[in-house]
């Protein structure tokens, strides 16, 4: 077995979420999530086929997106992986609906900051182990950093 990592690529103003599924429509159910819960959302799914013609399913109405989505899902190469990447929506927006949607096992991660996945590579093909999610922390918040970001959360519109 080998240990891979790769890094996914987000699009300026994009965010990504990254999961695991388990059936040949998941893209086209993933599609529906997005435009059912937030309509103007700009996106690319990406889903992995693990059988048969075992080929990148993709659904999109973005073209960035769409070639982003495609080149992440070709450097993952990982079976029933799919990449989700968002514009104009938050993952905090579509997170549950994501869950529920039938075929999908897990989440990865949701985030805008740089991602690397961890692969393990057999001689079947790749899983994802995990992701290495932004950087470590540079300390601990205090007041003023505890002021500032009640302050964005607010502005943001995500509290009163």
């Amino acid at each position: 077995m080998d240990l891979l990592s790769k890094r996914m690529e987000i699009p300026e103003g994009a965010n990504l979420i990254l999961g695991h599924a388990h059936f040949i429509k998941t893209a086209e159910d993933l599609y529906e999530v997005v435009v059912n819960t937030v309509p103007g959302a700009k996106f690319a799914v990406a889903f992995n086929e693990a059988s048969g013609p075992s080929l990148i399913r993709v659904e999109s109405n973005d073209d960035e997106l769409r070639r982003a989505a495609i080149s992440n899902a070709q450097a993952l190469g990982a079976g029933h992986a799919f990449v989700l990447l968002i514009r104009q929506a938050y993952p905090i927006n579509l997170l549950s609906r994501v869950r529920d949607c039938f075929e999908v096992c897990s989440i990865f991660c949701a985030t805008a900051n740089p991602v690397e996945v961890i692969l393990a590579e057999t001689s079947q093909g790749r899983g994802i182990l995990g992701v290495v999610d932004g950087g470590p922390p540079k300390g601990v918040e205090g007041p003023d950093e505890a002021k500032l970001r009640h302050e964005f959360i607010r502005k943001i519109g995500y509290k009163l």
